[in-house]
């Protein structure tokens, strides 16, 4: 049974970035070397007794699997576009994905910070040439895929909502990976040249650190969204100083939320003394950037009572 029947309905609820096939594309060509440069550095690890390489390898297969979801969820989200049981599309899908790369990427910084204390008690021997040409190579490696996302990701957060999360996790991702392919090559260097052997496990523990933060962070970035607490902040104010602008009406109640990179839905309440029908106020509202979907309720002004002035902001 269909949990939500189809209804006549003049406008679709599709609120995905324009650019998607574009990330999807991109982030395919990552998923590829990711993978590949994971399974040389923990084959190395294994090899050369290297902790930070290890870490990082297993580091990068998180990300992998992370960049998996990215993939599936651009996937998902496109295919299901137009299916009703998604009452306001299936923009927020790549939000759901991003949540779930930052409750990975923590499981594994757990895992990492753990054999690498282990390791601080009990040293293997180091192959340290070797180790130290797979933990550039993967830096080099990560670089290049920094590059391939960077390209065609957003801005910062505060630009209306347009942040495509799904491309950011993935984005950050591989930045993370370049990271921690830097912190391997500084411990094996200081190990090799130093003597520092203890620099090597230490280096793995700083990666989970910075892993874990990362991922602290995007919880909270994905969160706020699927919470319906996105940056909505700036457009709410844009609608309610274009109500206020109108002559004799009133906002009585006003809900902003993001439904997509780019995309807000509204439901916007009014009383007016000379009301309008419900189309118009969409027509003069749907002018605002970033606002694709609107909901009007149109209240009459009662008889014999004096009009406030708006209340909002």
């Amino acid at each position: 049974m269909n949990p939500t029947p189809a209804f006549p309905c003049n406008h679709d609820h599709v609120f995905l970035d324009d650019r998607q096939r574009v990330h999807e594309r991109h982030t395919h060509i990552v998923i590829g070397l990711t993978a590949s440069m994971m399974v040389v550095e923990v084959v190395s690890g294994l090899l050369f007794g290297s902790m930070a390489l290890l870490a990082d390898g297993w580091h990068m297969a998180s990300h992998a699997s992370a960049l998996g979801i990215t993939a599936a969820a651009y996937f998902f989200a496109r295919r299901h576009a137009y299916n009703p049981a998604f009452s306001f599309g299936t923009g927020k899908i790549g939000e759901l994905a991003g949540f779930s790369s930052a409750l990975l990427l923590a499981g594994i910084a757990g895992l990492m910070a753990y054999a690498s204390i282990k390791r601080l008690y009990a040293p293997v021997q180091i192959s340290f040439d070797e180790a130290i040409a797979v933990a550039l190579l993967g830096f080099v490696v990560n670089v290049a895929s920094a590059f391939i996302l960077r390209a065609h990701s957003d801005g910062p957060e505060d630009r209306r909502g347009h942040q495509d999360h799904n491309l950011r996790a993935a984005y950050v991702h591989v930045l993370a990976d370049a990271l921690t392919s830097v912190l391997a090559a500084l411990a094996l260097i200081a190990g090799r040249f130093l003597h520092w052997v203890f620099m090597d496990p230490l280096m793995g523990i700083v990666g989970a650190a910075i892993i874990s933060r990362w991922s602290y962070r995007l919880v909270r970035e994905t969160g706020r969204v699927l919470l319906d607490m996105g940056p909505s902040g700036r457009l709410a104010e844009e609608i309610g100083r274009a109500v206020a602008d109108m002559p004799g009406h009133r906002l009585e109640d006003l809900h902003v939320w993001r439904v997509g990179p780019g995309h807000f839905s509204a439901i916007v309440s009014v009383t007016a003394a000379d009301p309008k029908p419900p189309a118009w106020y969409k027509e003069l509202l749907g002018r605002l950037d970033g606002l694709s979907h609107v909901t009007v309720e149109v209240n009459p002004l009662p008889a014999a009572t004096d009009f406030a002035p708006p209340n909002f902001p």
